[in-house]
């Protein structure tokens, strides 16, 4: 059973990965825009971590945890660039 469920929800997030793209492309504003990223790369963890669960290997849970750590410092970076109008004071 968990052989059919786990190719389908790649399946799933795949979608959601380039319905959220196509947000972050065409996203009205900026906040869109913002919130399109971080709907990204939290999809791109479940996709990551879902397939490290497929496959049996740890190494694909390491580069979620990298892309999260990344993520959020992007997040902080967006908030910042979009209150202030720069990044670095």
């Amino acid at each position: 059973m968990l052989a059919y469920v786990i190719p389908l929800c790649l399946i799933f997030l795949g979608l959601a990965l380039l319905l959220t793209l196509a947000r972050l492309i065409k996203g009205p504003c900026l906040p869109d825009r913002a919130l399109a990223l971080d709907t990204l790369y939290v999809n791109a963890i479940a996709l990551l971590t879902l397939f490290g669960i497929w496959k049996g290997s740890a190494l694909y849970f390491e580069v979620a945890l990298l892309i999260a750590v990344l993520g959020f410092v992007g997040t902080v970076a967006v908030a910042k660039y979009m209150l202030r109008g720069d990044i670095i004071e």
